[in-house]
C-alpha cells in the first residue's frame, strides 16, 4: 500500500476520508456518522467474501473487582436474543447462508463479527448490529449462560498451559485490572446479577465507543448506508468518537520477584517467566517484535534451539509480548517434566541474561525481521485479518499505518536498538508463574 493525501467527502453530517490506496487497487476509507460511530472499510479486489465486525472499546480492564468477567459474560448474552430475533434465529439465519458469526473479549476491547460471501453482506450487517444494539438480556438467559461460563472456567482450569498465563497475569499485575482473567472467576460469575450486567451494557455499549469495520469485496458507501440503517435511532446527534484509551493512572508498580504457584498433580509442569514490556504506543515495539522472534518466536530461536533442540528438556518453549494502553508484558513459557523445571529456568534466565548484555547477532536480527515481515504480510491474506487490522487500529490508535509503512519500520530496526531494549526488558525484576506438583516454598530464592 502507498500513502495518499486523505480526501474528505460528506453526506449530511457524516464525514468520509480516503486513508490509503494499495497497489492492488484496494482502498481504506473511514466515515464518522453523526452519533460518533466510526465506519472503516478496506476493499479487496478479486475476493468474493466479506468480513464485517463491530468493535467495542470495552474489555476486562474496564471492570471493577465486583464486575470481573462482566465483559465476557455480556459477550455471551448478546447472542441469546434481541428485540427482533431469538437465539435460534440468530444462529439459523447465518447457518442458512453458510456464514460464520462469532465474538471474542480481550483486556481492552470486545469484537462481534460475521464472515459471509459478498452478496450476503447486508444480512451480516443487519444481524451483527442487531446483536450489538438490541440485546434483551433476560434473567433466564443470565442463569443459563452463567452455567456455560462456569464450565468454560472449569475447562480453563483443566488446561494447565492455559491456566499458567492467567496466573502469570495475576502475579505480574497484582490487583490492577490487567491482572484479572478476562473470563472472571467462579466467585464473581456466581455473584453477577442481571441488573449489573444490563447496566454495564447500557453504560458501555455506546456508538461513540464503537468502530464498525468491513473488509473484502465491499463498497464503502453501501456499508455506511447499511450500518446507518441498522443502528437507526441509536445514533444520537451531537456525539463524537471516544478518543483512544490512554494509560491508567493506577499503573502497576514494578514486580518484586513475585512467584505464583498452583499445585496440580500434572505429568508436566508449566512455567511462565517474565516482566513488564512496552505499551502499545511505544515506537520501540517494532524492535520488540524482532527481539521476540529471535529470542523465542520460532524453531530457529535461541530458546527453542537451546531448551528443546540441544537439550531435549521441553516440547514447547516460546517467548511472547503483549501491549496495552500504558502497559505491556513480556514473557517466556515452557512446559517440561516437573523434575526439569529448575534446569529449564536456569537455562532461560541464562539466555535472557546473554541477550540483555550482548544483544542479538546480525544474523539473528535479519532472521527476526524476516519472520516479522512474513508473519505480518501472510497474516493479511484473508478478509477476517484485514477487518481485524483496520478495526483494531481505528479503535486503539485512531489512525492507520499502511502495510508498506509497517514493513519500513521493521526494516529500520537496528541491532543497537535491540541491544538497548533487551538490556531494559530482560534485566528487570521478573515474576514467575508455575502450574504443577509444587508448593510456594519450592521456589523461594529462585528469582
Amino acid at each position: 500500500m502507498g500513502t495518499h493525501p486523505p480526501r474528505l467527502t460528506g453526506t449530511g453530517r457524516a464525514q468520509t476520508r480516503q486513508l490509503s490506496r494499495g497497489t492492488d487497487g484496494g482502498v481504506i476509507r473511514r466515515t464518522v456518522l453523526p452519533g460518533g460511530l466510526r465506519v472503516v472499510t478496506e476493499s479487496m479486489p478479486g475476493v468474493h467474501s466479506a468480513t464485517f465486525g463491530v468493535w467495542v472499546g470495552v474489555g476486562s480492564r474496564d471492570e471493577t473487582p465486583q464486575l470481573a468477567g462482566a465483559s465476557h459474560f455480556l459477550e455471551h448474552l448478546l447472542f441469546k436474543g434481541t428485540k427482533r430475533r431469538s437465539a435460534l434465529e440468530i444462529a439459523a439465519v447465518m447457518d442458512a447462508v453458510g456464514g460464520e458469526m462469532n465474538a471474542f473479549t480481550a483486556k481492552e476491547s470486545t469484537c462481534f463479527y460475521a464472515h459471509v460471501i459478498d452478496s450476503d453482506l447486508p444480512l451480516a450487517v443487519d444481524v451483527v448490529c442487531d446483536v450489538v444494539t438490541n440485546a434483551v438480556i433476560t434473567s433466564p438467559d443470565v442463569e443459563s449462560e452463567r452455567g456455560v461460563i462456569l464450565e468454560e472456567i472449569a475447562m480453563r482450569d483443566d488446561d494447565p498451559s492455559d491456566a499458567v498465563h492467567d496466573l502469570f497475569g495475576e502475579t505480574l499485575y497484582g490487583s490492577h485490572p490487567l491482572g484479572r482473567p478476562v473470563i472472571g472467576s467462579v466467585a464473581t460469575i456466581e455473584s453477577l446479577q442481571r441488573s449489573q450486567i444490563a447496566g454495564y451494557y447500557r453504560r458501555r455499549y455506546l456508538p461513540e465507543s464503537m468502530v464498525v469495520a468491513a473488509a473484502g469485496n465491499v463498497d464503502h458507501t453501501t456499508v455506511v448506508r447499511l450500518v446507518r440503517a441498522a443502528f437507526g435511532s441509536v445514533l444520537r446527534q451531537g456525539e463524537t468518537p471516544v478518543p483512544p484509551r490512554t494509560g491508567s493512572p493506577r499503573r502497576p508498580a514494578r514486580p518484586a520477584n513475585a512467584v505464583g504457584v498452583i499445585d496440580r498433580g500434572t505429568e508436566q509442569a508449566h512455567v511462565t517467566l517474565g516482566g513488564f514490556g512496552l505499551d502499545r504506543c511505544d515506537e520501540r515495539r517494532y524492535a520488540l517484535g524482532v527481539l521476540n522472534n529471535a529470542l523465542g518466536g520460532g524453531m530457529s530461536s535461541r530458546l527453542f534451539q537451546e531448551v528443546r533442540e540441544r537439550r531435549g528438556l521441553a516440547y514447547s518453549v516460546y517467548s511472547y509480548a503483549a501491549q496495552y494502553a500504558g502497559a505491556g508484558t513480556f514473557g517466556v513459557y515452557a512446559g517440561c517434566q516437573p523434575g526439569r523445571v529448575p534446569e529449564v529456568l536456569a537455562i532461560v534466565r541464562d539466555e535472557l541474561g546473554k541477550v540483555a548484555e550482548h544483544g542479538l547477532t546480525d544474523e539473528e536480527v535479519a532472521r527476526g525481521k524476516g519472520q516479522f515481515r512474513g508473519g505480518l504480510v501472510l497474516g493479511l491474506e484473508d478478509t477476517g485479518s484485514r477487518m481485524s487490522r483496520i478495526g483494531k487500529s481505528e479503535l486503539t490508535y485512531g489512525d492507520h499505518i499502511t502495510v508498506t509503512e509497517l514493513l519500513g519500520r521493521i526494516d529500520a530496526v537496528t541491532p543497537e536498538q535491540i541491544r538497548e531494549l533487551a538490556g531494559e526488558l530482560l534485566d528487570q525484576p521478573m515474576c514467575l508463574a508455575v502450574v504443577g506438583p509444587f508448593q510456594d516454598a519450592d521456589f523461594e530464592g529462585v528469582l
